[in-house]
């Protein structure tokens, strides 16, 4: 039987091809995909409801199959007094069909799906960190490296997190167990690599994991410097350095920043008889908050104790505290330092032998002996410089004794310094100052060289001053940032700053003018003299002393012992109803003397001192 052949149309694919593109198909397609739109529009909600039905039905299917046989009868007998109630309840069906309509459009819509994992960006900079420390973590002859040439950065990072400019937050990495992360070399070129490839100018603080073999770094942000000097809440003997980062003390402290309440995490230095580290030392460079540290520590201290400031530098920043109760003496000249430290280490021996004694006879120890009594010492190398010019003793050989058995008889001597003249410190002071600060911005070197250890976070070249770090004996490094506690008299000072410093300074005993005798709250008239130079000499009351001709053996014996200097040193044993010890004005030993030019000026110290200076 012949075949026949198919029509043209149909063989012809130019024919097919003029009819696909022809006119009217074309707009009875954009009439198709219109209508559909249109009726996806106006169906959207009944299909979202539908999806959501059939989300709600493959659940119930599901925890139906997941519910064991023997608790099937019971859910089902539940299930159907559910529905019969809803049919006894009026309008029970309405409520449950259009409850079930929203519990589907609810479960029915659509969801963004979530991004995982890192982006683009983050994705290069994990690779090219992943690849910078691909040298110095893979050694050859390793079968299965963790860091390799275009090796996989995943299984060496596991945790990442980046903040909302795309920097690097937290990194956490895994090393091989062979790296030698017990020496100090390999573990600062891990850190310099990874410091130079997170990016410069943040502080990373590294967390070595020994026994894990990894390495957490995290990005820290500023600390904060709107805390102002203000009461602290502590116990007697405690002192609050600074504030550091809340992840590593265990300990939080309620302080006031401008008109807000918050809690913040303090470094506390404890001091006294069971303090191991009894004395601290702080270093930095000029301009970088040490006096201001020493000032924070002379305002708390003033609330439990009595203090006696030695200004090295000369530059009147403690001139507030002339003159408050409990400031036995602000010294800034040689004779004045020398005698008020020598009169320090006899009053230091004088607490140890009444102490002693009080012991030996069975009754506590006297009430002069356990008030605490601070040296504070601010560049005491400045003075240094002058006694040997001068040929006279070194100031700071006084502070052996304090620095030796200070922590026994309630005395605390804080020593701050320059950088550049910290070769200048005496041997007592280096060895005996357990307790290290350094403010300002210094290497990580330099830092270790100060506390001991080096920093566990990378230092910067900017720092606010009263930032540093700080170490208490063995304990771990802890960043810094020392309450704000300018010099009240400096006209720089802010108003809120100098209205916060006021409030903790302690009233006058002496008139600030001094016109004349002031009657402090004892009952006692005290002298207020103003040396040449302006600053003023706190006579507390009391009869002038002489603290070379007073021996503590016999000022400590009691009120029948004669000292060795006859009746003048009988002048300077405490009376009865009066505070000995610590509570004997420094500057009480104020002799006048002639310059060249004939005009009066005050000396303070002993009768040796005046001629001296004289």
């Amino acid at each position: 039987m012949a075949r026949r052949p198919l029509p043209r149309i149909l063989t012809s694919g130019q024919s097919l091809t003029r009819m696909a593109n022809s006119a009217s198909l074309a707009r009875s397609r954009e009439l198709a995909r219109t209508a559909a739109e249109s009726a996806s529009d106006v169906f959207h909600p009944l299909i979202v409801i539908a999806r959501g039905l059939r989300r709600l039905g493959a659940a119930g299917r599901g925890r139906w199959v997941a519910t064991p046989r023997e608790h099937r009868g019971p859910t089902a007998f539940f299930i159907g007094a559910c529905l019969l109630v809803l049919c006894l309840v009026p309008y029970g069906p309405l409520l449950a069909v259009i409850t079930l309509m929203a519990a589907g459009a609810w479960a029915g819509r659509e969801r963004t799906p979530v991004e995982t994992g890192p982006g683009e960006a983050a994705t290069e900079r994990l690779r090219a960190l992943y690849e910078a420390l691909v040298p110095y973590l893979c050694v050859d002859g390793d079968p299965s490296p963790l860091y390799a040439p275009d090796g996989d950065w995943e299984r060496a990072f596991p945790e990442y997190a980046f903040d909302d400019s795309g920097r690097l937050e937290r990194l956490q990495l895994k090393y091989p167990a062979y790296f030698t992360d017990g020496e100090d070399g390999a573990r600062t070129r891990i850190e310099q690599v990874l410091y130079a490839k997170a990016g410069r100018g943040r502080e990373y603080h590294f967390a070595w994991d020994e026994l894990a073999n990894q390495l957490t770094l995290t990005a820290l942000g500023p600390l904060p410097t709107d805390i102002a000097a203000q009461r602290f809440v502590t116990s007697p003997g405690e002192l609050v350095l600074g504030f550091t980062d809340p992840d590593f003390v265990q300990r939080t402290l309620p302080v006031t920043a401008g008109e807000e309440t918050r809690d913040a995490p303090p470094v506390v230095w404890r001091t006294g008889p069971r303090s191991t580290e009894p004395h601290l030392l702080a270093l930095g460079q000029p301009g970088t908050g040490g006096t201001t540290l020493l000032r924070s520590l002379a305002l708390q201290a003033l609330a439990h104790g009595d203090v006696l400031v030695i200004d090295g530098g000369g530059a009147g920043e403690y001139g507030c505290l002339t003159g408050r109760r409990g400031v036995l003496g602000v010294e800034s000249g040689l004779a004045g330092a020398l005698a008020t430290l020598e009169w320090a280490a006899h009053e230091t021996e004088r607490r140890l032998i009444a102490a002693n004694r009080a012991r030996q006879a069975g009754r506590p120890a006297p009430e002069d002996t356990r008030r605490p009594l601070w040296i504070i010492a601010d560049r005491p190398t400045a003075l240094t410089h002058i006694a040997a010019a001068e040929g006279r003793d070194d100031p700071q050989q006084w502070l052996q004794v304090p620095l030796r058995h200070g922590r026994a008889a309630q005395v605390t001597v804080v020593v701050a310094e320059h950088f550049e003249s910290a070769e200048l410190l005496s041997e007592p002071v280096r060895a005996h100052t357990k307790a290290r600060v350094v403010l300002g911005p210094a290497t990580a070197e330099e830092v270790q060289a100060v506390l001991g250890a080096p920093p566990h976070t990378t230092p910067v070249a900017q720092v606010p001053p009263g930032r540093g770090y700080a170490r208490l004996g063995t304990a771990a490094v802890l960043r810094l940032q020392v309450p704000a506690t300018p010099d009240p008299l400096d006209d720089a000072t802010g108003q809120a700053h100098r209205k916060a410093v006021l409030a903790l300074l302690p009233e006058r005993t002496v008139p600030a003018d001094g016109a004349g005798p002031a009657e402090p709250a004892g009952g006692k008239k005290s002298e207020d003299v103003r040396p040449a130079g302006g600053d003023r000499t706190v006579g507390a009351g009391r009869k002038p002393v002489d603290f070379r001709k007073v021996d503590p053996r016999t000022s400590a014996g009691g009120a029948g012992a004669e000292p060795a200097g006859g009746s003048a040193g009988a002048e300077g044993t405490p009376r009865e109803g009066e505070s000995g010890g610590a509570g004997e004005p420094v500057g009480a030993a104020v002799r006048a003397a002639h310059g060249k030019g004939g005009e009066p000026r005050v000396v303070n110290g002993s009768a040796d001192a005046s001629r001296a200076e004289s």
